[in-house]
């Protein structure tokens, strides 16, 4: 390893570790960035370069090939937690769950069911990150930008991100846009937090949906939900070496919707209904781990070293030495399988360097 005016840089450097999944070949060059300056640096010499670049935050939703990745990749890794009233403004490389729990120490509701998810702060506006009737485009007001394209740093609005289900502007034009800070509005409940809206949290908490519970009791409630389905880190725990949900919940076309609906009575009988939740004018979201538990990939489903969680059909695992390419074998036989059986093409939620379903 050797520093450049600052910049940790190593070579043919290893990015398995640093990712939740474990998983992936090297670096031609790893670059640790801890201000946003060094961050803008970085890229642009990049960008100047021609060299690939692959931005790494928390790792959390990476799936890179065997071969690793051939150029740049650098590791936002700036600090920085600002409160100023209900107004909350992190740095991209701040650890995601740890903010979270700092605004429900502060009292502020708005992102309290998004704790226990890993990964950075920056990587939430570009998944629109959302868990348990909560996600960051109800709050986000501003997101603080590096534009690759105009060379110049940009303050995007909520409405300049076009936001819509774990999407975004970001995500639609992937090589644009690093993400340096992100700024949110939250609110002053008197402690309590948002409206429980996901039913399951409701469950758990002994409230009707729609009900505000202190923040403390919501936050610890969705982290208990979590860790029992294997999606808060534990490296002793192979069910969390994963990128937790692998897949999307699909959103289907009434039509599409019907037609599925055909299919799941035709395969499992006329009394089961598939799950379904409304998503805008004219469409129906359903569930992707009912698909995929319903086409016969329950639990624990495998026999190599990647396998699906022994918590959760929906999360896909390294059990410890699993390669990229065992972990890929077996998204594609779900993503088959669920196809075959009703219809529906599985689509995957980590992003894929250097490999694809």
């Amino acid at each position: 390893m050797r520093t450049l005016e600052r910049v940790q840089e190593r070579h043919d450097a290893p990015l398995a570790p640093l990712t939740t999944f474990r998983l992936g070949g090297p670096a031609d060059r790893l670059i640790t960035a801890t201000t946003d300056d060094e961050v803008v640096a970085a890229v642009r010499e990049a960008d100047d370069a021609g060299t690939p670049l692959l931005l790494i935050g928390g790792g959390s939703n990476l799936v890179i090939g065997d071969k690793g990745f051939a150029g740049t990749a650098l590791v936002i890794a700036t600090r920085g937690v600002t409160l100023d009233g209900t107004k909350l403004e992190l740095a991209a490389g701040e650890v995601w769950t740890d903010a979270v729990a700092h605004t429900v120490d502060a009292g502020l509701a708005g992102i309290e069911c998004l704790a226990g998810i890993p990964g950075s702060a920056g990587a939430t506006p570009i998944q629109n990150v959302g868990a348990y009737g909560q996600e960051v485009a109800s709050t986000i007001t501003e997101v603080v930008a590096y534009d690759r394209r105009t060379r110049e740093t940009v303050n995007l609005t909520n409405a300049d991100c076009a936001f819509s289900y774990r999407h975004s502007r970001f995500k639609n034009d992937p090589d644009r846009y690093v993400v340096l800070r992100v700024r949110f509005e939250l609110e002053d409940a008197d402690g309590l937090s948002g409206p429980i809206r996901y039913a399951e949290t409701a469950r758990a908490l002994g409230v009707e949906p729609g009900d505000r519970v202190p923040l403390a009791a919501a936050r610890e409630t969705v982290l208990k939900l979590r860790a029992g389905k294997g999606m808060v880190l534990d490296p002793e725990d192979h069910d969390t070496w994963s990128a937790g949900s692998f897949f999307t919940n699909p959103i289907l076309t009434n039509d599409e919707f019907a037609a599925f609906h055909a299919r799941v009575r035709a395969r499992l009988g006329d009394d089961v209904t598939p799950p379904a939740y409304p998503a805008g004018d004219g469409h129906t979201k359903t569930s992707a781990a009912w698909l995929i538990d319903k086409a016969g990939f329950t639990k624990g489903y495998g026999t190599g070293p990647a396998r699906i969680s022994t918590k959760h059909t929906l999360a896909l695992t390294n059990r410890g030495a699993a390669t990229t390419e065992d972990l890929l074998a077996l998204a594609r036989e779900v993503v088959t399988g669920v196809h075959h059986a009703f219809g529906i093409t599985l689509v995957n939620e980590p992003v894929t360097i250097g490999v694809s379903l």
